[in-house]
């Protein structure tokens, strides 16, 4: 990812549903019985393995046989706890005048459903590691910049299957997203949405709105209110955030803004026309998406259990209150 843009918006405070108190520490446990519909349920000792099992392939980047090792693993994964998996396959040009292909991989859940909410993430990862002082031409393992997002949507996917949801649910695990220029254009970023917002895999495919995860696994994350989620997908901000609180996980859903941040819902929300939030790692201090964005320390080592349960226990009570 991604080209981050500091760009003031205004926006009034969320309304949280009962009182907010940013200083609770991240080891709070929420209820288990969230409704008598469904219980809540997310295991973040099988997320953070998800995980490590992309890290282990190698570094994703589009081309190299770790990818399609990787492309391999992850439609089988989504076969498994989904109704229908397949892989799209396109072209895309690159910043360079080259070309990509393009594999996105896709599960739905529920596929007939008319009521549907699209869930996704990146699983590629950036050709160099270009913010490293060391070894900047080499590739990282993106285990938060693009693995954790994967992870956290496969074991939602697995959740699912237990307890199935009344909406549709297409989860799509965008490819080439993390080949961009930050002297370039917007556009040389997120090419695997970028293919499918305008060719999507289901001719005039609509949904409810969407989620994207991205950098979500880091430890003490904070996620800001992103600016171009809040300037397409203002009611849905509001209900991921306030289900956050709910589920005692504000202290990583920060009621702050997070400026503007070229990613995988931006295409999907201006050609697609689908309404989409991000959920992504921004640091309010200033330092941007941490010490570990797009170098060799995006690594196991610095994946979390517990900020994979708070993004994956409220993406889960999300779709399952539809």
């Amino acid at each position: 990812m991604k080209f981050l843009k500091i760009v003031p918006f205004s926006f009034i405070l969320l309304a949280f549903y009962g009182c907010t108190d940013s200083q609770k520490p991240h080891t709070e446990k929420p209820t288990t019985q969230t409704k008598a519909s469904f219980t809540l349920q997310f295991d973040k000792d099988s997320a953070y393995h998800f995980v490590q099992k992309q890290v282990d392939f190698g570094p994703r980047v589009p081309g190299t046989s770790e990818h399609a090792a990787t492309a391999i693993y992850l439609q089988n994964k989504l076969a498994q706890y989904c109704d229908t998996a397949f892989t799209q396959y396109g072209t895309m040009p690159t910043s360079r005048n080259r070309t990509v292909q393009i594999k996105n991989i896709i599960g739905s859940i529920n596929p007939t459903k008319t009521k549907r909410v699209l869930l996704c993430a990146h699983w590629d990862t950036r050709p160099k590691a270009d913010q490293d002082k060391d070894r900047p031409t080499e590739p990282a393992d993106g285990a938060n910049d693009g693995a954790s997002g994967v992870g956290v949507l496969l074991e939602v996917a697995r959740q699912l299957q237990a307890q199935r949801p009344d909406a549709g649910v297409d989860i799509i695990l965008f490819d080439a997203e993390d080949m961009g220029d930050r002297s370039g254009e917007s556009t040389t970023w997120c090419l695997g949405s970028q293919f499918w917002a305008k060719t999507p895999h289901k001719p005039n495919y609509v949904a409810r709105f969407g989620i994207l995860l991205d950098m979500v696994g880091a430890k003490n994350a904070t996620f800001g209110i992103e600016g171009y989620s809040w300037m397409y997908a203002q009611p849905y901000v509001k209900k991921v955030w306030n289900t956050a609180n709910k589920l005692g996980h504000s202290s990583y859903f920060v009621n702050a803004q997070g400026g503007q941040v070229i990613d995988d819902h931006l295409f999907i929300n201006k050609t697609r026309g689908i309404p989409t939030l991000d959920i992504i790692h921004y640091e309010p201090s200033g330092s941007g998406f941490g010490d570990f964005w797009h170098t060799h320390d995006d690594n196991m080592s610095g994946i979390n259990r517990e900020t994979l349960e708070a993004v994956g226990q409220t993406v889960f009570q999300v779709v399952m209150e539809l």
